[in-house]
């Protein structure tokens, strides 16, 4: 998939994208957390995390919400960005920057996380698609390799607000 063709997908879904996190936010995560994606090719009882980073040029705090699976006691992600041919913004900034914040319903904590390999990945890649067939897809549409991020919990932090 292009990045054009990317954007245009990003466009569409920014406003559900929006009005996800901002519930997510608003109720403390009691709400948001499991959300019904069959629109877009997921389950019914789809779970999403939210993460905190800090922007690599801005430096601004930046949330983002996003889809994930539980394997071996870690948290998956995915930084598909819908098959684009770039990375989402979001991974170059984990990148950039080894702390992460995440938020899993109404817990949140400061965390590390690392990118598996090996036969760890391609396990961790069958247990995201079978929770999240579209990853696999998202993958065929694009040449680059749609990178794993696992998360693991090292403190509690407050539940996340609206980013300044």
């Amino acid at each position: 998939m292009s990045n054009e063709s990317s954007a245009q997908i990003a466009e569409a879904r920014k406003d559900w994208k929006t009005e996800h996190m901002e519930m997510y936010i608003s109720s403390g995560g009691s709400q948001g957390h499991i959300m019904d994606i069959t629109p877009v090719g997921g389950p019914v009882l789809g779970t999403h995390c939210m993460i905190r980073f800090k922007g690599r040029k801005s430096g601004r705090t930046l949330i983002t919400p996003l889809c994930y699976t539980m394997v071996g006691g870690e948290v998956l992600i995915c930084g598909s960005k819908g098959g684009a041919d770039s990375h989402p913004n979001w991974y170059l900034n984990l990148v950039s920057d080894p702390r992460v914040d995440f938020q899993i319903g109404t817990q949140a904590w400061q965390g590390k996380w690392r990118e598996p390999e090996g036969e760890e990945r391609e396990f961790a890649w069958k247990v995201l698609i079978s929770n999240f067939p579209f990853y696999a897809d998202y993958q065929k549409s694009t040449d680059r390799v749609l990178p794993l991020i696992l998360m693991n919990a090292v403190e509690p932090v407050p539940v996340f607000t609206t980013p300044e």
